[in-house]
């Protein structure tokens, strides 16, 4: 039979969680402990009843000074104020039922902000949330010497430390609830609104939808559509935000099948505005739609967009971001009416209405290879005639028949106006 060892130095100095594990086991404990223990258990008692027969002065203290000390509070409307006080006594009842039971689980969140509807996280910010939490835990340590049992005032400081901590992570984790539960409900919203403008819907209701928002109200609105990007669609709006803020731009923007809409805002150029958005979308052809004044007009500068995005593939070398207006050729070949009328009206109808020998030297330029000399042969004048003529086709249209893409979307105006005013 092997020799009894001694007691390591472990045994003879338990742990202090040992011991507490020996106390809470009502084994093993020396008498002074239990003594001791007996002695914490009285004091925690005592200090608990006077901390529930204190509970309603200090909440009205902690309310007092609420109203002495923070400007905004005094401003609120009565409704909020009361739903502030409920507030600051659940946190006091709180408070005291943790220090009950102070190992217990205990849902500090729910306990105290839910005596309070969910609008107050709106109602107040989180800053000023904060100023109410310091307020009232001030109010309870300056109260210690008075609500806690002689010889117990170490012991409820250290539990209203503790007790402020966690009512710090309860009020980060409401606001962070409130914030994630706004944020799906805003991009719901978002979303319904790039929709209407998209389908044609906008009514007064889009105007106070996105005023909620954060839509302000720039005199200059044009919508940016292209190819959205994999992954997750959430991820993509929040970068097309971080973007638009960094560049000071408004913009309503969502993911709509593989699209990715974004309605602009602001006095920048629309191709600048377009390019420091640009990095968000997914690689392809992106469409900047026309300047319009305001939001309810967006529905035209959308409309142009998505013309262009699907006419964008007969002009493979398009700059990237590209106006809407530069594919008009392409967009009224693919059967857009809106590009059709406008080339008529922005370009044939002003040369027709110019004199017949602008729209009789355009025509010749452009059959003769855009040739002077060759143009002049055929019209039997002087070449500087032509140029001339030219000329004043680029004051009218703004488009110079020298320039090739010019005089492809010429070519285009000059074929739509003659079947137009040939049906007439």
């Amino acid at each position: 039979m092997p020799a009894p060892t001694a007691p390591s130095a472990d045994d003879q100095h338990p742990p202090a969680a040992k011991r507490s594990a020996r106390r809470a086991a009502g084994s093993g404990a020396t008498a002074v402990e239990r003594r001791l223990a007996a002695e914490r258990a009285e004091l925690r008692a005592a200090t608990l009843k006077r901390l529930e027969k204190a509970a309603g002065k200090l909440a009205t203290a902690a309310i007092t000074r609420m109203d002495d000390q923070l400007g905004w509070y005094r401003r609120m409307p009565p409704e909020h104020r009361s739903w502030i006080g409920l507030v600051a006594q659940a946190g006091i009842a709180a408070f005291t039922e943790w220090y009950r039971h102070p190992d217990a689980p205990q849902a500090i969140s729910t306990d105290v902000f839910g005596t309070a509807p969910r609008e107050l996280t709106r109602a107040i910010t989180l800053r000023q949330t904060v100023e109410l939490i310091r307020t009232t835990i001030e109010v309870m340590e300056e109260a210690i010497p008075e609500v806690a049992t002689p010889g117990d005032e170490d012991g409820m400081r250290e539990s209203v430390l503790v007790y402020a901590r966690e009512i710090a992570f309860a009020t980060a984790q409401v606001y962070a609830q409130a914030a994630e539960a706004r944020g799906a409900w805003d991009a719901r919203l978002e979303a319904l609104v790039v929709n209407s403008l998209l389908s044609g819907d906008a009514d007064e209701g889009v105007l106070s939808r996105a005023a909620a928002l954060g839509w302000g109200q720039p005199s200059q609105v044009r919508v940016v559509m292209g190819s959205a990007p994999d992954g997750d669609s959430e991820a993509v709006v929040e970068a097309i935000r971080r973007a638009a803020r960094y560049a000071r731009l408004h913009v309503l923007t969502g993911v709509l099948g593989k699209r990715l809409v974004v309605v602009v805002g602001g006095d920048k150029e629309p191709v600048h505005a377009a390019r420091a958005l640009i990095g968000q979308f997914a690689p392809g052809p992106v469409v900047v739609g026309p300047t319009v004044s305001d939001l309810l007009s967006a529905t035209r500068s959308a409309h142009a967009a998505a013309a262009g995005l699907r006419a964008c593939a007969a002009w493979p070398d398009a700059p990237r971001p590209v106006l809407a207006d530069d594919l008009l050729p392409e967009r009224a070949l693919a059967g857009d009416q809106v590009a059709r009328r406008q080339l008529v009206e922005e370009i044939y109808t002003p040369l027709d209405e110019a004199g017949s020998a602008l729209l009789e030297t355009l025509s010749v330029y452009l059959e003769q290879a855009s040739s002077l000399e060759g143009a002049a042969r055929m019209l039997f004048v002087h070449p500087n005639t032509v140029r001339y003529r030219l000329r004043r086709v680029t004051d009218v249209t703004g488009y110079a028949p020298s320039d090739v893409r010019s005089a492809f979307t010429l070519r285009i105006a000059l074929a739509l106006g003659r079947l137009e005013s040939h049906v007439e």
